[in-house]
């Protein structure tokens, strides 16, 4: 009989255990970006990103299509997508990496915390290794994750045609906010 107890207790324990959430998700994660140029400002803004967040770990995933991008404009989306990024042939933008000081941000203890993120960012098919910050959020409605770095488009082979180099700048500053639930199932 007491054995009995003791396995089910112990099968209790591990039930317990293995149902703790570690990984938070989102499939509406906010992303934006800014190309300031001395002729104009474009700026675009995603609402549809996927986002992952293992808090034992820390791997952090992102994922984005790029014709979600909203613009002004429509004629600057169109230009975007078939000029620029080439949205058929590379459609979305990627980000796997993780949170380099994970173990230092209390995801049971509401509050917000700095975050250090590295990983590798994948744009119209080139993949180059980031580092940026941000902040972590955690309260009782779950996680919030926000962070901005900028990127040289020519570093990702996106080409900007001679007629349009003072409309369209080489730095782009892409921000990242999102609020992910825990993940069931």
């Amino acid at each position: 009989m007491k054995k009995t107890l003791l396995a089910a207790a112990l099968l209790l324990g591990l039930a317990g255990t293995a149902s703790a959430q570690t990984r938070y998700f989102t499939k509406s994660g906010r992303i934006q970006f800014n190309s300031k140029a001395s002729m104009e400002d474009i700026e675009a803004v995603n609402k549809t990103a996927t986002a992952v967040l293992d808090i034992n770990s820390g791997a952090l995933q992102f994922s984005v299509l790029m014709k979600g991008f909203e613009f002004e404009k429509a004629l600057m989306q169109e230009h975007f997508n078939e000029n620029y990024v080439e949205s058929d042939k590379y459609p979305k933008a990627e980000f796997k990496g993780s949170v380099v000081n994970n173990g230092e941000i209390a995801y049971t203890k509401p509050g917000t915390y700095p975050a250090k993120v590295k990983g590798k960012f994948t744009l119209h098919g080139v993949t180059r290794e980031i580092e940026t910050a941000g902040t972590i959020t955690v309260g009782a409605d779950g996680i919030k994750a926000s962070s901005g770095f900028t990127i040289q488009l020519s570093d990702y082979n996106v080409q900007i045609p001679a007629v349009v180099k003072e409309k369209i700048s080489n730095n782009i500053k892409i921000t990242v906010e999102t609020k992910l639930d825990p993940l069931k199932g």
